[in-house]
């Protein structure tokens, strides 16, 4: 059996880019860990820890292991990028080899089989997201873990997906040609993960993070409808995940096994 580091920005993203993945690798017997490189945008010492009790209870539900916080405050997403908490720094100010060195410490420790991070583009672009990637990149050449993959979505989804939001009057505050450029072309998909028989765990552990589900943040509108559609629709929908393999020549057949390629 493996064990699966999946490396995220945020409470939440466990969910939406990987939770499906991580709860048939769990069930498959594989050891699940979710490490997120930010909690809030606020000092530690001012902010409740909601969201990462939050986060435990998702991962809970998705049968993960343990959970881990790299430290960092988060960066916020738009034209404004504010100063540090007095305690910390916003990842994306972090210096990369350092958060790296922090994360290939974890990796070491847990012999990480499998490392899930994100797409050079930090999926739409967040920079958070672009910095996971980096550090992710570099923590996995540290620790020497031998299989690496980046959590993604192909164009065509994501186009299709933001028509049907549309179609349904469901604000969606996100430049929509920037969306076209983001996530990943569908050549470079390397595994397709088919996670219908888990939609119940996903959708249950996205309900988890009640305050992003009830707050006023700009995937909320999406995520409230997402947590309240009957489980065989939310699993149409959100019934398969994609990952790239940088070390690999992309191919088109889906993915059978957990850690098998496509």
């Amino acid at each position: 059996m493996a064990t699966v580091v999946a490396f995220h920005a945020h409470p939440d993203d466990e969910v939406l880019l990987t939770g499906g993945t991580l709860a048939r690798a769990a069930a498959e017997g594989h050891r699940v860990v979710i490490v997120v490189a930010t909690d809030t945008m606020t000092a530690a010492s001012e902010a409740p820890p909601t969201r990462m009790n939050e986060l435990r209870a998702s991962a809970a539900i998705l049968g993960a292991h343990r959970v881990e916080h790299l430290g960092y405050a988060g960066s916020g997403h738009g034209p404004i990028l504010y100063p540090d908490p007095p305690d910390r720094q916003r990842f994306v100010r972090a210096d990369t080899e350092e958060a790296a060195r922090r994360l290939a410490t974890l990796l070491r420790e847990e012999n990480a089989d499998v490392l899930l991070g994100y797409d050079g583009n930090g999926g739409y672009g967040h920079r958070d997201h672009v910095k996971v990637h980096e550090v992710g990149t570099r923590a996995a050449e540290l620790a020497q873990v031998e299989h690496v993959l980046e959590a993604t979505m192909p164009r065509d989804v994501v186009e299709r997906l933001v028509r049907l939001i549309r179609a349904l009057r469901i604000p969606l505050r996100y430049d929509t040609d920037a969306l076209r450029a983001a996530y990943s072309p569908s050549s470079a998909i390397t595994h397709r993960v088919n996670v219908r028989r888990f939609a119940r765990q996903k959708q249950a552990a996205l309900a988890a993070h009640h305050s992003e589900v009830n707050g006023r943040g700009r995937l909320a509108p999406v995520m409230r409808l997402l947590v309240r559609l009957p489980v065989p629709v939310f699993g149409l929908l959100l019934g398969h995940e994609w990952f790239v393999d940088p070390a690999r020549t992309p191919v088109t057949k889906p993915a059978t096994g957990i850690l098998s390629h496509n």
